[in-house]
């Protein structure tokens, strides 16, 4: 049973930057495709970013497109996710996942991260 744990979150102003982080245990991901999504107050769960299991494709909803970036530790389990220029409307918890890059896609997961906060004040 693999085990998704994120960390880097918090509260910070408009323009700032975060790099968040997902480390999994209990099982290798290194064949698996990694993505963050996240899910704003009142809104439903969206996908941010996919990265394949070799790292060589990524894809980005609009939203965050030239903002973040998703990359990818092999040898230490771990997806990140740089996020440049925040904004408001990027308020939302955070949640890594693990799956084949055709279910991502389709906001679907093998596992899930419990999810962490990101806040971002104008």
């Amino acid at each position: 049973q693999v085990q998704l744990v994120e960390s880097g979150g918090g509260s910070v102003q408009a323009g700032d930057s975060l790099r968040l982080s997902c480390v999994a245990s209990g099982g290798s991901v290194s064949r698996d495709a990694m993505a963050w999504f996240r899910q704003a107050p009142g809104k439903e769960r969206e996908f941010a970013a996919i990265i394949s299991w070799s790292g060589s494709s990524t894809y980005y909803t609009d939203s965050v497109k030239g903002r973040f970036a998703i990359s990818r530790d092999t040898a230490k389990n771990t997806v990140y996710l740089q996020m440049n220029s925040l904004r408001p409307e990027d308020t939302a918890v955070y949640y890594c996942a693990v799956g084949s890059f055709a279910i991502l896609l389709r906001d679907e997961a093998d596992y899930w991260g419990q999810g962490i906060q990101v806040t971002v004040s104008s």
